[in-house]
């Protein structure tokens, strides 16, 4: 059983519309690239409680999860007092942490606050941060990463190359197809019972559909599968032959 991915993205910012997220498309996209699929992702403020109760239920799954956000020493950033209380364990200031602290600021006074930077809940391994040598933190499957986007998206492949490569799957391996289907009884109500077929008898395909509509008009219904290449086309063969009889019109849709 393959396992289970999500994100969690943090930051009133983002909530407030006042920044744009950078997360969501690219850990989908570096997962697809190891053939690997983006389940969940929720969008949080910077609540402490609410970041408390979603880690405990989160770690509570099994899934793997990469949070990005709210791990800096500002007063706003609660990620990681969040994933103590979560935890049931105290902060402490992390020895590989501050070793790398340490090479980061070699310079330079390192202060109580920069101490902060590598303060994490006690027992969690860190995750290297290639651009400025401050690193998350890990515990539990989950990867906690800074919000912006050129420390985050490294971390997070890191972790995916060192812990979970066992499954990557090749991407060749699964292909998507899907007919753009036109006329009156071209609606997904309309094609519930087809859908419900398909899915109990190809259970290794997801499949999908997606309406389009221009203003208050049906556009077309993009309806398809994914999956195995030789599952793929038996299944859509099946489609095919079932909206024809309903007189539906249908087009290939073009590849991406």
């Amino acid at each position: 059983m393959s396992r289970t991915f999500g994100a969690v993205i943090i930051g009133d910012e983002i909530l407030s519309g006042k920044r744009q997220d950078k997360h969501f498309a690219r850990i989908a996209e570096m997962l697809g690239a190891r053939g690997l699929q983006l389940s969940w992702v929720e969008y949080l403020g910077d609540d402490r409680q609410r970041l408390t109760d979603t880690f405990k239920r989160t770690m509570a799954t099994g899934d793997v999860v990469f949070s990005c956000g709210g791990i800096g020493n500002t007063p706003d950033d609660h990620t990681r007092q969040a994933v103590a209380a979560a935890l049931g364990v105290d902060l402490e200031l992390h020895p590989e942490g501050f070793e790398e602290l340490k090479v980061r600021f070699a310079n330079e006074e390192i202060t109580d606050k920069r101490k902060l930077l590598v303060t994490f809940p006690r027992g969690v391994g860190i995750v290297p941060n290639p651009f400025n040598r401050i690193p998350g933190f890990m515990a539990n499957d989950h990867y906690f990463v800074p919000g912006f986007p050129q420390m985050a998206h490294p971390m997070i492949e890191w972790a995916l190359d060192t812990f979970y490569r066992d499954e990557f799957k090749p991407v060749g391996d699964k292909v998507e197809k899907a007919f753009l289907l036109t006329g009156p009884n071209a609606y997904e109500s309309a094609l519930l019972d087809l859908m419900e077929r398909i899915v109990a008898a190809y259970p290794a395909l997801r499949l999908f559909s997606l309406p389009s509509l221009v203003g208050q008009e049906r556009r077309h219904l993009e309806l398809g599968v994914e999956g195995a290449p030789a599952l793929v086309d038996q299944a859509m063969e099946e489609i095919r032959v079932e909206i024809e009889k309903r007189g539906i019109t249908w087009r290939w849709r073009e590849a991406a």
